[in-house]
């Protein structure tokens, strides 16, 4: 069931296609492994189960996609669940701090966010609730989604061609790129721990 290579073959190109715009694009997308599965499918292409070309490109869309999606679904109904004031995570506060945030580091964030989980999921959304002007959300997406999708993508790709017998040595890696993209998460969360007892 955990095995990454039985569940791309089993849910196949359209599956992959599918994880990768919920994972942007749906509230709940967020615990999908969007990294792990592009360089999971990049090295199966290299094995030729999948084409590599149709894989980034629709990939890529999907990607793009998604976050679109996740920025209209903020602009549209995030900004009336914040203005309620409910609770700890829906706060007006946040908005305004949405709008600093994006005005200031908004289109490099669009782009950073891609590699990062969970960030990559909300990124689009507190985009749409700040307000970010959407050509600048747009060229940024688009670019982030290029940049993301085509670099984990060739990177499995390359290594599935440069290793034999990959299948044995996807897992333990499937596993350490989900630890490297959640370094950043972990950082920030040491740090603030640091700060809140200083």
């Amino acid at each position: 069931m955990l095995d990454p290579i039985l569940i791309i073959k089993t849910v196949g190109l359209l599956g992959i296609i599918f994880i990768i715009f919920a994972e942007t694009g749906l509230f709940f997308g967020f615990f999908f492994p969007g990294d792990s599965l592009l360089f999971t499918a990049g090295i199966l292409a290299s094995q030729h189960i999948f084409n590599i070309y149709y894989l980034i490109i629709f990939c890529i869309i999907a990607a793009i996609i998604g976050d679109s999606i996740g920025y209209w679904s903020g602009k549209k109904y995030g900004r009336r669940l914040f203005e309620r004031d409910a609770g700890f995570f829906f706060k007006r506060q946040r908005i305004i701090d949405a709008e600093k945030f994006y005005e200031k580091h908004g289109k490099y964030t669009l782009i950073i966010a891609r590699f990062v989980p969970i960030i990559r999921t909300f990124a689009p959304i507190v985009a749409g609730i700040g307000n970010m002007h959407y050509y600048t959300f747009i060229s940024y997406n688009i670019l982030g989604g290029i940049l993301w999708v085509s670099l984990v993508t060739l990177l499995g790709y390359t290594l599935g061609g440069m290793i034999t017998n990959p299948d044995a040595y996807i897992i333990p890696i499937a596993v350490l790129i989900i630890f490297i993209s959640f370094v950043p998460i972990i950082i920030k969360i040491v740090k603030e721990k640091i700060k809140n007892r200083n």
